[in-house]
C-alpha cells in the first residue's frame, strides 16, 4: 500500500505545483463585457476606427502627444500584475501601459488582437529604465546598452477578445 501511495501523493503535489505556475493574475475586474470580449479601463461607447500600430509609429511626428485608437497584438505582457504589455507589429513595438496605474489586463493576455484608446507618445528612455523594463517583461536586461527610444501608449481603455 505504501509503495502505491507515494507516487500517488507526488503526482498530485507536482500537478498541484504546475497548476500554479500556470494562474492567471486578474486584478481588475472589465468595466464592460459581451460573449465575445471585455474591456478594461475606461467605458467605451463608440469606439473609433483604429489605426495599426505601424501606421502609428510610420506618423510619430504628427501623432505624438495625441490620442489614438489601434488595433494590435498582445506581444508580452507583465506576469507579476498585468500592469504593462508590449504590443507587436511587423517588427514594431510599443509599451503599453494604464492611466494612472488605474487598471490592468489578465496576465494570459499575450497572443490576443485587442484595440485600445490611449495617448501615444515616443520617448528616449536611460539604460537603467530598459534595464528594468526588460527585467519585467522576462527579456536578457543585460543585452541593453545606453539609452534606448521607447514608443509608449498610455492607455485608457483596453478591448480583449475571450478566449
Amino acid at each position: 500500500m505504501k509503495k502505491i501511495f507515494a507516487p500517488v501523493i507526488l503526482m498530485l503535489l507536482s500537478t498541484s505545483l504546475l497548476a500554479q505556475d500556470a494562474e492567471v493574475i486578474r486584478l481588475s475586474e472589465p468595466v464592460q463585457e459581451t460573449e465575445t470580449y471585455e474591456v478594461f479601463g475606461s467605458e467605451i461607447e463608440q469606439w473609433n476606427e483604429a489605426t495599426s500600430l505601424v501606421s502609428l509609429i510610420e506618423s510619430e511626428k504628427e501623432l505624438s502627444g495625441k490620442e489614438v485608437t489601434i488595433e494590435t497584438e498582445v506581444a508580452k505582457v507583465c506576469q507579476k500584475k498585468g500592469c504593462f504589455f508590449v504590443a507587436n507589429q511587423d517588427g514594431y513595438s510599443a509599451r503599453i501601459t494604464f492611466k494612472d496605474y488605474g487598471f490592468f489586463i489578465p496576465t494570459d493576455s499575450q497572443g490576443k488582437t485587442v484595440t485600445l484608446v490611449g495617448t501615444f507618445t515616443v520617448k528616449e528612455l536611460s539604460e537603467e529604465q530598459a534595464k528594468h523594463y526588460a527585467e519585467d517583461a522576462g527579456e536578457d536586461a543585460e543585452a541593453i546598452k545606453g539609452p534606448q527610444k521607447e514608443y509608449s501608449i498610455v492607455a485608457t481603455s483596453v478591448m480583449i477578445p475571450k478566449s
